[in-house]
């Protein structure tokens, strides 16, 4: 099934949020499903790019003042040789989900509970949102 989702670029402050197109397994009915499907996608195209790495990398002067509005200049390669694990992802992010570390939007309602039924159509937009804890003291 294909899945539209909102994805926010690094380092972007306007016009940073940009629809992309996921083909996930299935027809996810839960919020629970819904995050084992994403995460699945993921954790494929990292893989992959790990079996098949560039041969040559470059940044563009664009791609290099986004890097820099993030905190980081890099080409985004992983130098390690260790593959994600599809199992530990999910669990990971259905932890992050609970604990409250990101919040997923299905046309603009909150989801609130890893079994709440959902009804996902062709024209459904997910937004998946990560929180940023606020620094300072608590006393």
């Amino acid at each position: 099934m294909k899945i539209n989702v909102n994805l926010k670029s690094m380092g972007k402050r306007r016009g940073a949020i940009k629809p992309v197109v996921y083909e996930i397994p299935g027809h996810p009915g839960t919020v629970r499903e819904l995050i084992y499907a994403v995460t699945r996608v993921g954790v494929e195209e990292y893989n992959q790019r790990m079996d098949s790495p560039e041969l040559l990398c470059y940044l563009t002067s664009e791609e290099i003042d986004d890097k820099a509005q993030a905190g980081k200049i890099s080409f985004g390669v992983n130098y390690g040789e260790k593959k994600a694990d599809m199992a530990k992802a999910q669990e990971n992010a259905v932890q992050c989900f609970e604990d409250g570390i990101y919040r997923i939007f299905l046309d603009g309602e909150p989801l609130e509970a890893l079994d709440e039924r959902i009804q996902i159509t062709e024209e459904s937009t997910f937004t998946f949102v990560r929180l940023t804890m606020l620094a300072g003291r608590m006393w």
